[in-house]
């Protein structure tokens, strides 16, 4: 089958490597549609821990049952499914275990003709979405679904703030608090991306570019309740100064690096949170694909490639040049 593995450090490419056969516990799945991750680009990069050689990419796939292993119930095959990239969340909610794993690394993944998997890992594929449109779920509307609802509490008519709208993470939470009856605001550098975001019903966009930009969503909307943010740094402490009394920030990432330093006073004055979010647990993983059927959500997708496309495809989604999740096709 063809897979992309990581070689060397640096080093990837699409490989022949012999079909994995399930054990006890396990499936087969084929492959209809995979779609990548920030994370896929970063292992490439060697900026992951752990890194294992070889390894086939990919925490984000969806396809068919093709055979399943000993006291595997045989129902499975012939389903369509998507896999939860969880491995070994553990018995604890609220944060996983310290042997928690990603489907991808250091396990084979998802950009690959077919994977194992174990059977658990498996939900049916909601109906109202193609292969390519379900592949974009797992690990982006996962994250997402944690950060909006465990963390954040995203209440109807409350003011949310999606920081970064043009990543596959913020589209979803975008999308999630819409469908909560928020009033959802945006900020990209990008004046498409802020326009794609009106055009999908955000209530306003802005330019985290300009200077003091923050002064414009405090002085005429009133500040936030919740804000989702994705690359932490300085514009943390923007966000203090608009947040609500009792509001949450819920960051899922720090590609912007450390603040220098942090408005402690206005944090405690007025019960403000800083959350860390990451991933989800597995019932938050069910939940999230009840609710993406339940109300019909459709992931927001920049194109579908041929897998042989996948070495350009990551190059797009590292220069940020594309809106929406970029998919494989098998």
């Amino acid at each position: 089958m063809k897979a992309l593995q990581l070689i060397s450090p640096g080093k990837i490419s699409i490989v022949d490597v012999e079909t994995p056969v399930p054990v006890a516990g396990q499936v087969l799945v084929k492959l209809q549609a995979a779609s990548l991750n920030k994370r896929d680009q970063f292992i490439r990069e060697g900026k992951y821990p752990n890194l294992k050689f070889p390894s086939v990419l990919g925490s984000d796939g969806a396809g068919v049952v093709e055979s399943v292993g000993p006291d595997v119930d045989t129902s499975w095959k012939g389903r369509e499914v998507i896999i939860n990239p969880n491995q070994g969340w553990g018995n604890n909610p609220d944060v996983q275990d310290r042997s928690y794993a990603i489907l991808g690394m250091p396990d084979n993944g998802t950009l690959a003709e077919y994977v194992v998997v174990n059977a658990d890992r498996l939900a049916e594929k909601p109906a109202h979405l193609s292969a390519e449109q379900a592949a974009a779920l797992p690990l982006g509307a996962l994250t997402a679904y944690r950060a909006c609802f465990r963390h954040g509490r995203i209440k109807p008519n409350e003011n949310v703030l999606i920081s970064g709208f043009g990543g596959g993470v913020a589209q979803f939470a975008f999308q999630f608090a819409m469908v909560a009856g928020a009033n959802v605001y945006v900020t990209s550098g990008s004046a498409d991306k802020r326009k794609m975001a009106i055009s999908l019903g955000a209530s306003g966009a802005f330019d985290y570019k300009e200077k003091d930009w923050y002064k414009n969503p405090w002085q005429t909307k009133g500040g936030f309740d919740v804000v989702i943010d994705s690359a932490g740094g300085e514009q943390i402490n923007h966000f203090l100064k608009i947040m609500r009394p009792a509001g949450r920030i819920v960051f899922y990432g720090a590609t912007n690096g450390l603040p220098a330093s942090l408005d402690l006073y206005r944090m405690f004055w007025n019960q403000l949170t800083l959350q860390g979010s990451t991933m989800g647990n597995d019932e938050e993983f069910m939940d999230m694909v009840r609710f993406v059927t339940e109300h019909k959500i459709e992931p927001v997708i920049d194109s579908v490639r041929p897998f042989d496309e996948v070495l350009s495809a990551l190059d797009d989604m590292s220069a940020n040049r594309k809106v929406g999740k970029l998919i494989l096709k098998f």
